[in-house]
């Protein structure tokens, strides 16, 4: 989906908006057309069985170079609980490891033609390189850190599900800011929102980039930005808690740049006591996974944890993204 994303004025949106379009960032979509794939997602978690035959005959091929547990197996799930097939492509047996490129395992894609690529790749640019050699709709499911927009369309369906709407919501995205492709494309989704507050917590040296400050900022979200040290007092002023894990694989290589992850492990970490002496009990705790050190482990059973079900809501939302994309038919 190409859109302009200085488009002010609303338009109506259908399924149609959809069909065969790439999905490579969050500002592929226009603020009405994620409400479309939120409410789709809703009613496909509310009568999955209207649903389970819109894949039949289409072939789904995950491409994961990096490692992944949620996004990979809710995609295969998604796939299959609407009849249709995945095929199983290990990158790691592959020519892949023998160094042939990206642009000619996408090629060798470009022949064979799947219905979709689902591709998860460490260098930022990667799903829109695959996406321009392939010719058929590719998915990013995280290209370095730059964007993840199908993770960023199921955080939005968890935080409605949480507050009821996301216009007005109060979040403080907490963690690893630089180098997260999920705080960057839900920064970015959120700022569409009107009266959206974000508090953005983190150690100094992993704070948001300044252009995704300002782009959220232009868009009319509030920023305010603490660092990690603020992060009880922060509790008691947000409605959900967005916390991220420190991302060793993005820190530099060598001993300057362990010794820099395991500083920052060591200050980050939020327990039962802070969240109980912020007072605020009404507050939620998402988080992406994977998660590490920087939730208490008593925290998994509490009331505050909400990232269960926001794991489970993935299934809903990327079932609702390729039933869009591959023109599904409902029973």
């Amino acid at each position: 989906m190409t859109e302009d994303t200085t488009e002010k004025t609303k338009k109506k949106v259908s399924a149609s908006d959809f069909f065969n379009k790439d999905v490579v960032s969050i500002r592929d979509f226009s603020k009405e057309q994620i409400d479309f794939v939120l409410e789709l997602a809703k009613e496909i978690e509310e009568r999955p069985r209207l649903y389970s035959e819109a894949m039949k005959r289409k072939i789904m091929v995950p491409l994961f170079f990096e490692p992944s547990s949620r996004t990979c197996t809710s995609f295969q799930m998604a796939m299959m609980r609407m009849g249709g097939s995945v095929l199983d492509f290990d990158v790691e047996q592959s020519s892949i490891k023998k160094g042939e490129t990206l642009k000619d395992t996408a090629v060798m894609f470009r022949g064979y033609k799947p219905d979709v690529v689902v591709i998860r790749h460490p260098l930022e640019g990667s799903a829109k390189l695959f996406a321009d050699i392939v010719g058929f709709p590719v998915i990013n499911a995280g290209d370095g850190k730059n964007q993840h927009p199908t993770q960023t369309i199921l955080d939005l369906y968890t935080i409605k599900e949480i507050l009821g709407d996301i216009n007005g919501a109060k979040i403080g995205i907490v963690g690893d800011l630089k180098y997260g492709r999920t705080t960057h494309s839900l920064s970015f989704a959120l700022s569409r929102y009107s009266g959206v507050n974000m508090i953005y917590v983190s150690p100094d040296e992993l704070r948001m980039p300044s252009s995704i400050c300002t782009e959220s900022r232009n868009n009319g979200a509030r920023i305010i930005e603490k660092p990690l040290k603020d992060l009880e007092r922060v509790i008691s002023d947000v409605d959900i808690l967005y916390m991220t894990r420190i991302q060793r694989e993005r820190f530099p290589k060598g001993d300057e740049g362990e010794r820099q992850y395991a500083q920052i492990c060591s200050e980050y970490r939020l327990t039962i006591k802070m969240l109980e002496r912020a007072g605020n009990k009404n507050v939620k705790i998402m988080h992406p996974k994977p998660k590490i050190d920087e939730i208490e482990a008593e925290i998994d059973d509490s009331e505050y944890a909400y990232y269960p079900k926001q794991e489970a809501n993935g299934v809903y939302n990327r079932e609702a993204i390729l039933f869009l994309i591959l023109g599904g038919q409902k029973i």
